[in-house]
């Protein structure tokens, strides 16, 4: 089994969904912007050649604390346990599908050979995800 771990810093950046107009569809900015900065994270810790195997996909998504919680201690050690998570949007699923979009033709050839996806959601200090990504050379 090989695996690849590496982390993206800052806030993860939910995939927003696609403007239509007349001249087409569009993916908004801050989403191009997003993939992109995955993009250049990965290219740094990408294999030689492209991944072709199924993919075991691990994501953990770090978000910043609220005030809110940050202001009671109960609550905020409970959130840096890893007892206290965010329930509150973004949705992982659309976390995951910007990182997913920007490891495609970097790590991967297609975001159809993730045949397993763990994508989980915690509170941090230090914002940012974790990926991990498993497959077995053939």
């Amino acid at each position: 089994m090989n695996v690849l771990t590496f982390e993206i810093p800052g806030d993860v950046q939910a995939q927003q969904r696609p403007r239509v107009t007349r001249n087409g569809t569009f993916d908004p900015k801050e989403s191009k912007d997003y993939k992109s900065f995955v993009r250049l994270v990965a290219s740094q810790v990408a294999p030689e050649t492209l991944i072709t195997e199924d993919i075991k996909l691990t994501i953990d998504v770090y978000r910043k604390i609220p005030k809110a919680i940050s202001n009671s201690k109960k609550k905020l050690q409970q959130a840096l346990n890893g007892e206290l998570r965010p329930t509150t949007k973004p949705d992982i699923d659309n976390l995951a599908k910007g990182i997913k979009d920007g490891l495609s033709k970097v790590i991967w050839r297609d975001d159809s050979q993730v045949t397993e996806l763990v994508a989980r959601k915690w509170y941090s200090d230090n914002p940012r995800a974790e990926v991990t990504i498993e497959w077995h050379q053939k």
